[in-house]
């Protein structure tokens, strides 16, 4: 009998744990999202702290509404962070130079620049530049969310630094991504307990 009773409780834990052939694929549309996550007012020491502003370029925020309503959003925290001394670093795709940032948000001769692809900090001396500069905290914004963003802030995070991410400073054509970026922001490993989620209005000295 005891014998009977564990090959029946064995049987239904491997049929609860996919053992049948279902995956998630199968079970997609049963998938009830978290609860949203709080967005918490940070401040931040300017003597520490860099923003970066990553692939705003004209012809990724081109025909996409949410890209492009990011634009002004991130320029009020730029200039909240020229005024209050932060760093300021971007990052460009490809061979592409400064002329193709979007007027509103273009560097000065003083901010650092690099081009990379989904992780801004791999194959970049953006480190080393950050280092220097005594850069512990980094506020990242950018597009797309489910690219640069997640991809930097993963490396940055593996890297030693604080992670912020101001939601309404990132973007993705499909909302879907916008919203898998923040769950793995704050939950998977590598970056789980290093990133603060937040907006830009909420972000002060």
């Amino acid at each position: 009998m005891k014998k009977m009773l564990s090959v029946l409780i064995l049987s239904t834990l491997a049929y609860v744990a996919g053992a049948d052939g279902t995956t998630i694929i199968d079970e997609w549309s049963s998938v009830q999202p978290p609860q949203a996550p709080v967005l918490v007012p940070v401040k931040v020491d300017p003597a520490t702290t860099a923003l970066l502003l990553l692939d705003f370029q004209d012809r990724i925020i081109g025909g996409r509404p949410r890209s492009l309503a990011t634009v002004p959003r991130v320029k009020k925290l730029l200039d909240f962070a020229r005024s209050s001394g932060l760093v300021v670093a971007y990052s460009l795709g490809g061979s592409a130079d400064v002329g193709t940032i979007v007027a509103d948000l273009r560097p000065i001769s003083t901010d650092h620049v690099v081009h990379a692809s989904v992780d801004k900090f791999y194959g970049t001396d953006l480190e080393s530049y950050l280092r220097s500069k005594g850069v512990t905290t980094v506020i990242i914004t950018g597009l797309q969310a489910e690219g640069a963003v997640l991809g930097t802030s993963i490396g940055a995070s593996l890297r030693g630094f604080k992670v912020i991410v101001p939601v309404d400073g990132t973007a993705s054509p499909e909302l879907y991504a916008e919203q898998y970026v923040a769950w793995h922001l704050l939950n998977a490993p590598a970056v789980k307990g290093n990133v603060q989620l937040t907006r830009t209005d909420l972000i002060g000295r």
